[in-house]
């Protein structure tokens, strides 16, 4: 997101903030936002009443006022004639942002309940058992355009094992991919997840579990590149041989045995 869009999505930001400090059923404001988004991703030409960069902030706020009242609790309607007022450097950049909002409400509904960071830790490991299933990735991929079916096998597969925000999340990922892989759809989630708690999220790969000691350790390490708390996510994959990678963002430090044999290769064979 770049430029005014950028700018655009700091002020829904900002009313969201202010709803979820007033609005006492996060989970009906969820409903509202996930379906504004469904509505703006169903219909260009609602995209382009709400986003035409030749109206004023007004008219475009008068235009989401029409078209919403009565139909979204008051809190919701704030949000979307707030966004609708903005200017957008592309119209899917109002999709995504009102889309974003709705997962950060399930999480802040989450926190409230005391589950957030079981939250965070079962939509990664979904994410890790979907990766790691190609049977499971194509039944729930986009071009499946069951989404009922998907969403009632998701419920199957998570009911009674996770958080019901975990469920609603996974539930809502699959059920409107919004032309993205499920894996990157959990991963966006993850990503304002740690947001949220002004963390950052490294994900690390190793051949056996670290210890808690060691994981301490590498938190402290990471906190201390980052300025921020860190939240580690483990994998353990024996194919790895020994060492670590870590990965936080687009950044990768790759200290495994295997990229160092990998690498020996390639300087062997003058690769």
């Amino acid at each position: 997101m770049q430029g005014a869009s950028r700018a655009a999505a700091a002020e829904g930001q900002t009313a969201l903030d202010a709803a979820l400090g007033h609005d006492g059923d996060r989970n009906a404001l969820a409903d509202d936002l996930f379906g504004i988004a469904g509505a703006l991703d169903g219909s260009a030409a609602l995209r382009r009443a709400l986003t035409d960069p030749s109206r004023e902030g007004d008219v475009k706020r008068g235009v989401a006022e029409r078209i919403f009242h009565g139909k979204l609790r008051e809190s919701a309607l704030g949000i979307v004639t707030t966004l609708a007022g903005q200017r957008w450097t592309a119209d899917r950049d109002l999709t995504d942002t009102i889309a974003s909002l709705a997962v950060q409400t399930v999480l802040a509904a989450a926190e409230r309940e005391g589950r957030a960071d079981d939250v965070e830790d079962q939509l990664f490991r979904f994410e890790r058992t979907v990766a790691a299933s190609p049977d499971l990735r194509d039944v729930l991929a986009p071009r499946n355009t069951d989404a009922r079916g998907k969403a009632d096998l998701v419920g199957r597969l998570l009911e009674g094992k996770a958080a019901p925000e975990t469920v609603r999340l996974v539930r809502q990922a699959v059920s409107q991919p919004r032309g993205r892989r499920l894996e990157e759809t959990l991963g966006e989630y993850l990503v304002l997840a740690a947001r949220r708690r002004d963390e950052v999220t490294a994900v690390v790969t190793s051949a056996v579990a670290l210890s808690e000691q060691q994981t301490a350790r590498l938190s402290t390490a990471l906190e201390g590149i980052y300025g921020k708390s860190v939240s580690i996510q483990s994998i353990v994959d024996p194919e790895v041989l020994g060492g670590i990678r870590v990965q936080v963002g687009d950044e990768v430090v790759d200290g495994t045995i295997l990229r160092r044999l990998d690498e020996a290769r390639r300087h062997l064979s003058g690769g």
